[in-house]
């Protein structure tokens, strides 16, 4: 099992053989204040920021360099979201299946590659059509809408979308309205779009 998401409370009783730390965070790298049971991979700039994390087995992903990890390819590919806690998304590739995992973002960084014959894009589901993008100096940071990241798939003919770490706006929504919503959304833009929920099982 590969953990790609780490959140404040650690791994919650499971025991993947591999993690993956995209940026410092509270809902991304905090559970692993207590250390892991197994390699945890990260950029440098991650683990910069994750000195106080007793991890003994640190493994190092140089951002876009294709790096192989148990039979599946996994490249690292920067994107802005935040000043203090550098991100970047994780290209998992796997024989002929391409998911691009970017759950957190402004914008990717050389999208045209980065989104190449994925054929799932999992994305940054704080808001869906509302703006929550800030500027710090000559920076942009905060969460890219739904709707703009259905706009990304749409360019680079990625044809399917999951929205996970969902904000207010979709949480907070009856049901079928908040998955109507995003539905029609991608749907005008040539697209399949879900939200993820607890135990959701995806066929690539």
């Amino acid at each position: 099992m590969i953990a790609a998401l780490i959140g404040s409370e650690g791994l919650n009783g499971s025991d993947p053989t591999r993690s993956f730390s995209r940026t410092r965070t509270p809902d991304h790298a905090w559970g692993l204040r207590n250390g892991a049971s197994c390699p945890v991979h990260a950029p440098q700039k991650t683990w910069r920021t994750l000195k106080g994390c007793n991890i003994a087995n640190r493994q190092l992903i140089k951002e876009r360099t294709p790096t192989n990890i148990c039979g599946m390819t996994f490249e690292a590919f920067p994107v802005e979201h935040s000043i203090l806690a550098p991100a970047v998304a994780y290209r998992v590739s796997a024989g002929r299946a391409r998911i691009f995992y970017a759950p957190d973002l402004v914008f990717i960084r050389d999208r045209a590659s980065a989104l190449k014959d994925v054929k799932i894009y999992i994305g940054d589901g704080a808001t869906v059509t509302r703006s929550f993008i800030r500027k710090r100096g000559r920076a942009l940071i905060g969460h890219a809408p739904v709707r703009t990241q259905l706009m990304w798939c749409a360019k680079e003919d990625v044809p399917r979308a999951i929205i996970s770490n969902c904000g207010s706006e979709i949480v907070t929504a009856e049901e079928r309205k908040r998955t109507a919503k995003v539905r029609a959304l991608a749907a005008k833009r040539g697209i399949e779009a879900r939200i993820a929920h607890d135990g959701m099982k995806v066929k690539l």
